[in-house]
């Protein structure tokens, strides 16, 4: 059978030529995970191989011999970064060095490098890797990684959310726990720097995607920080006493963040061209307050002051290039403290849904608390 972009089957035969794969199964849901990119989830389906693919491919890159020292933006559902990104203990900028996109680079072993494969089922794959990173610091950091994806089967699905499917609506789910290990002889502090589990989770855009990022009414301090790469357009951003909404087609380059004091532990968007909900369940550390600080600054005044939950639209750099067109939902465990040989875990449960939006609504007002129409009207 031949398949066309777009689909499941389209992205797991282009995935199958150049690389090891695992493929997770519970029935028609299925999803796809690379050993060679870290264990990380590239796409996954509702409806098997004609089904529609949610994750976010680079198909230019595929195969390529020739991989960039900077960043190797292949793509895929949910990936497993370490934070921070910017300030005094950043790992994406080498010590000394601008803040600024010509320097910034990914290190390997969360970009190209391949993980080794622990365990491997139908149902769950499990990944570890031990690296050594340098912070901007100069500060040096010895860390293991263990990484299990797990699939849900949709018959089990109530027992993971507190809701009951109308039987047209077809859904992928799954779950990753991700651990990470300080396997140096130094205590990780605030004067060393401590990283974060950074996941992000790259979709297919669309001009009719919304993200909605629920938070805390009560809580303490600004809702969302939306200045990441200067301020989001007032047409791409709404917010309201339940969430914070963010245009998601692509075409500008924002993001998102709420602080661990406004933050929930869910998130989601809403594709009204495919009709595909999209709900993101996160752990949220709430016996830490210090969340790394990701801004482009070489020197932060409050580097354990950052966010806990950000969104992303990808959309063109200065120079008029761009990695996708794609958008992501992104969470964070809080940094790390740890001693050596303690862990830090963090995990994500990743819904997707499809169907029409009479019988997906009930689902969106219960875990998103606002419901698809409302969503659809924001922006």
């Amino acid at each position: 059978m031949e398949f066309h972009k777009g689909q499941y089957g389209y992205d797991l035969t282009q995935l199958q030529e150049h690389y090891s794969t695992i493929e997770l199964v519970a029935g028609s849901s299925r999803l796809v995970v690379v050993p060679e990119f870290q264990g990380r989830v590239m796409t996954s389906t509702t409806s098997g191989e004609a089904g529609y693919s949610f994750g976010w491919i680079n198909h230019d890159l595929l195969g390529s011999s020739e991989l960039s020292e900077q960043f190797n933006p292949f793509g895929g559902e949910e990936r497993f970064w370490i934070g921070p990104e910017g300030g005094q203990f950043s790992f994406y900028f080498e010590p000394g060095k601008p803040m600024t996109m010509g320097n910034w680079r990914v290190p390997a072993a969360i970009d190209s490098m391949p993980w080794d494969v622990i365990e491997a089922n139908q149902e769950t794959a499990t990944f570890r890797k031990s690296f050594d990173l340098t912070n901007y610091s100069g500060n040096e950091f010895a860390m293991e990684i263990t990484r299990r994806v797990s699939i849900i089967d949709p018959i089990e699905l109530e027992e993971f959310l507190p809701i009951q499917l109308d039987e047209s609506v077809r859904v992928v789910a799954y779950e990753s726990l991700n651990q990470l290990k300080n396997t140096g002889a130094t205590e990780w502090n605030k004067e060393t720097g401590m990283p974060s589990i950074w996941m992000l989770s790259m979709y297919q855009p669309s001009p009719e995607v919304t993200l909605v990022v629920p938070y805390k009414k009560e809580g303490e301090g600004t809702v969302v920080t939306d200045d990441y790469f200067g301020k989001v357009p007032e047409d791409r951003i709404a917010v309201d006493d339940v969430a914070v909404y963010l245009k998601a087609d692509g075409k500008h380059r924002s993001k998102i963040g709420i602080s661990p004091q406004r933050a929930l532990p869910v998130l989601g968007s809403y594709d009204a061209q495919n009709q595909c909900l999209t709900i993101l369940l996160c752990s949220l550390d709430s016996t830490s307050a210090d969340y790394v600080n990701s801004s482009w600054e070489e020197v932060q005044a409050e580097p354990f002051k950052g966010d806990a939950i950000n969104a992303y639209n990808d959309g063109p750099l200065a120079d008029g290039s761009q990695l996708g067109p794609f958008y992501e939902l992104e969470s964070s465990s809080s940094a790390a403290a740890l001693k050596a040989g303690e862990v830090k875990m963090h995990f994500q449960r990743t819904f997707h849904f499809e169907g029409d939006e009479a019988a997906l609504n009930p689902i969106a007002e219960k875990l998103l608390g606002v419901s698809i129409q409302t969503i659809k009207s924001k922006l």
